[in-house]
């Protein structure tokens, strides 16, 4: 089988889409599947060129939509290579504007062509139209699912989830929601890289002073939506109570926005937090190697590939039930409401531990990692239930 996975941009710095697409291609390959990735990036993007797999950048986009008007002419040109096209993600020109192409291509030549399939990643959670500083956007949704990201939506041949309790959120926010497969696929990580001796000093090197400090680690991007004004106040409070507690590291990109330069004001004077910036390679390696636990209250988190990657890594998990995939996490640590009184709550439970409880948690976080969240058996679903679909008749509707 053949993957075109279509997406606004493979930037690692614009969150978890892009390395879920990069956790993916790799697991699939080792099943025999050819991968393609399709991004509306500049081609001469300083993140490109970098994967094992063919990335074409055809951009770059243009506006908040990311309209790219190389879309067209590459899928007439190219789409017939493939057997399956997976727009990854919503309300960007990626998931309708290649739906209308791929519809308009089957028509026109009366035949079948590759199965559509969306892929929203949490994108159709009704946090985001419920979410109060998101009154404007999800008016903007509303629209937009009645212009064109419906129709795209209704109109594959499948949705792909990445657990079962986004696939139930799906149907909450938007009407007409009728679309033709629900498919629980489940997602995933690859392994980790083995602990090697140059990862703790890059990761030390990007947080001078903490030196052999045991720490709580915060790593994602730094917004409002992940809770992380919740986490250094619980976490401030509770220090003043017991000067003894771990350090506070935070990091990933974000820190320029208004929402980063409150917690940088916040914990201005305050020992033991650290912002060290968004880590990668041996950096990001080491923090989550060396870290007592993971710490994610998010408002809303779909997947939570850091939150995977920590289990990966052997560690604890502390996450609110807004994770999606809390069920599945919750042998391997702690989970509380995602508010400032369930945040203090989680802290202080993970405190009150024993040494032997929280490594028995860790123990479990990565027995849950590796029965729930390796890339091989997600990718072994996936493909399962793609190669279902392409037995059965095409729908009318796309």
């Amino acid at each position: 089988m053949k993957i075109l996975s279509v997406i606004s941009s493979m930037d690692p710095v614009k969150g978890g889409l892009s390395q879920g697409v990069r956790n993916l291609v790799p697991a699939l390959a080792a099943l025999g599947v050819h991968s393609e990735v399709l991004s509306f990036d500049a081609p001469d993007a300083g993140f490109l060129g970098q994967d094992d797999f063919p990335v074409h950048a055809i951009g770059p986009a243009k506006g908040p939509y990311a309209y790219c008007a190389a879309l067209r002419p590459w899928l007439e040109e190219n789409v017939s290579r493939f057997d399956a096209v997976i727009a990854q993600g919503l309300w960007l020109h990626n998931n309708a504007g290649t739906w209308r192409v791929l519809r308009q291509l089957r028509r026109a030549q009366s035949a079948a062509g590759p199965r559509f399939y969306v892929m929203p990643h949490g994108m159709l959670d009704p946090y985001f139209q419920k979410a109060p500083e998101r009154r404007w956007k999800a008016l903007r949704n509303v629209l937009a699912w009645k212009l064109f990201e419906g129709a795209a939506v209704n109109g594959a041949d499948g949705v792909l989830f990445t657990c079962a309790q986004e696939l139930l959120l799906a149907r909450e926010p938007f009407s007409p929601y009728r679309p033709q497969r629900e498919l629980d696929v489940g997602f995933g990580i690859q392994a980790p890289p083995p602990l090697t001796a140059a990862m703790a000093p890059a990761f030390a090197a990007r947080c001078p002073g903490l030196g052999d400090k045991p720490y709580l680690l915060f790593l994602g991007r730094v917004h409002e939506k992940k809770g992380t004004d919740l986490l250094l106040r619980a976490y401030l409070d509770l220090r003043r109570k017991r000067p003894d507690m771990p350090a506070l590291v935070i990091a990933g990109p974000g820190l320029e926005s208004e929402h980063g330069r409150s917690l940088l004001a916040m914990a201005d004077g305050q020992p033991d937090v650290y912002f060290p910036g968004m880590l990668r390679g041996d950096e990001k390696w080491g923090a989550l190697y060396g870290c007592d636990a993971f710490v994610l209250p998010s408002h809303q988190e779909n997947f939570g590939i850091a939150v995977v990657e920590a289990m990966a890594c052997g560690k604890p998990v502390l996450i609110s039930p807004q994770v999606n995939i809390w069920r599945e996490c919750a042998p391997g640590g702690l989970v509380d409401e995602d508010n400032a009184a369930g945040v203090t709550r989680l802290l202080t439970r993970w405190f009150a531990l024993s040494p032997a409880e929280r490594s028995a948690r860790g123990v479990a976080a990565f027995a849950a990692y590796r029965r729930h969240f390796a890339a091989g058996e997600a990718a072994q679903r996936l493909l399962r239930a793609l190669r279902a679909v392409q037995n059965e008749p095409m729908g009318v509707a796309a």
